[in-house]
């Protein structure tokens, strides 16, 4: 295609985007999102551009995102993935690794994770034929301690695997060195805080492996799409390994030579110059995204600056309309942290005079969109009622989670007006329940 053709079409894309403006918010009609992807024309244009040149599979522009995502946290590898979800369960499978010695997970092997979260932090633990042990977390910051964690820590446990909870930062730098200190593995799920800081650090950069989600929730998005990153190699090339059908070779798709010795390798019991293409090192899975998800992607990265200030923006507009409230816990930072928010939680206290259903419904019914803090506590959920556990201490906050807490927006696309009307709304239902 010319080059003018293609400017000409490009033109075209961005007065489309233009012209598909939505109407202006009308309180108590438009629907104010718990969370969603804000996309410009340049987003667009990257789409159709990627379209355009046919980047069907992974290619240029999926190394490209990698590398420019590396750079960001300062790591020297980043995999894109197809999911967030599959990024957790290669960050956790690579960890299982025979080139990793006596480190490796083995099955039976226990992890310290948290009860009051998403099931895919989770999952990759049982999935892996090891035994996730449930810590509980703090009302206000949703996180768990390096306390409790360190009470945790009994004499089958090779790893943490914990996510920071709606941006805010869980003491990331104090479980690093819990981890450091015993010779555990940390697996920190980075997917709901993007661009948060812990001790002036980015979350993401605290454990040996750390993942990324891009479905359209999340800070920034590709539609759908993951990432593991890790300052080590030896664990990205594991982790690369078990993406990508978990084949030795570690040629992109396309190429055939680039060890220089594609004919010269003999592994396992296969023959001398065994193709290394189709020599398998690793039970692995296919796991890769797209070009077309990377080149969203790298639009999206751009913004992440200007999308996390307008996060913290948000949820410091709306804790102010909040702060006097009746009946309602308000979330806090973690000590030593910058969050950028995922979400805003709320805890309905227990002489509120209301319920948290009752102000779920009436917000839902005034066209605000609510949350439920994930799972409140996996070991209630049908799916693990056959699973095996262990549970450190106790579970009381997460239960109170199950029953009293949730969650609504301060995405980007969330406006001052809409936060007001937020305040407005919550406000005057508190006073007609506790006046």
């Amino acid at each position: 295609m010319s080059g003018d053709r293609k400017a000409e079409i490009m033109e075209l894309v961005r007065e489309y985007h233009g012209s598909a403006e939505t109407a202006g918010f009308v309180p108590g009609s438009t629907p104010i999102l718990s969370s969603g992807a804000v996309l410009t024309a340049e987003d667009r244009m990257a789409l159709v551009e990627a379209a355009l040149e046919l980047r069907i599979a992974s290619g240029v522009y999926s190394v490209r995102f990698e590398r420019a995502f590396a750079r960001h946290f300062g790591l020297r590898k980043a995999h894109l993935t197809n999911s967030g979800s599959s990024a957790n369960l290669l960050a956790l499978s690579a960890l299982g690794a025979r080139e990793l010695g006596d480190e490796r997970l083995r099955p039976g092997d226990e992890v310290i994770t948290v009860a009051a979260g998403f099931p895919t932090t989770v999952n990759p633990i049982i999935q892996n034929g090891l035994v996730p042990v449930f810590v509980d977390i703090e009302l206000g910051t949703y996180n768990t301690t390096a306390d409790r964690v360190a009470e945790a820590i009994g004499p089958r446990t090779r790893a943490i695997m914990i996510a920071h909870a709606l941006g805010n930062p869980f003491e990331a730098a104090e479980i690093a060195e819990l981890a450091r200190a015993h010779g555990l593995w940390l697996v920190e799920d980075n997917c709901d805080a993007v661009g948060s800081l812990y001790n002036g650090r980015l979350t993401g950069t605290f454990g040996h492996l750390s993942t990324v989600s891009f479905y359209p929730a999340h800070h920034i998005t590709m539609g759908e799409g993951g990432c593991v990153l890790t300052d080590r190699l030896d664990l990205a090339h594991l982790v690369e390994s078990y993406r990508d059908w978990g084949r030795d070779c570690w040629c992109e798709p396309g190429e055939d030579d680039r060890c220089h010795k594609r004919f010269g390798w003999q592994l396992g019991t296969l023959p001398e110059g065994y193709d290394h293409k189709y020599t398998f090192s690793h039970i692995g899975y296919n796991l890769k995204s797209t070009d077309l998800q990377a080149a969203l992607g790298l639009r999206q990265l751009d913004q992440l600056t200007e999308f996390g200030d307008a996060r913290r923006r948000n949820w410091k507009r709306l804790h102010g309309e909040l702060a006097d409230v009746p009946g309602l816990l308000l979330p806090r930072p973690t000590p030593g942290s910058d969050p950028s928010w995922f979400g805003f939680v709320i805890t309905v206290r227990p002489d509120a005079g209301f319920t948290r259903k009752d102000l779920q419904l009436h917000l839902e019914s005034r066209q605000i969109r609510t949350r439920l803090l994930f799972s409140g506590n996996l070991t209630r959920h049908p799916a693990y009622q056959d699973v095996a556990y262990r549970v450190a201490g106790d579970l009381a906050n997460s239960d109170i989670v199950v029953d009293n807490t949730f969650w609504i927006g301060v995405y980007p696309g969330i406006t001052d007006e809409m936060i007001d009307y937020v305040g407005r709304v919550i406000r005057d239902f508190a006073a007609t329940r506790t006046g």
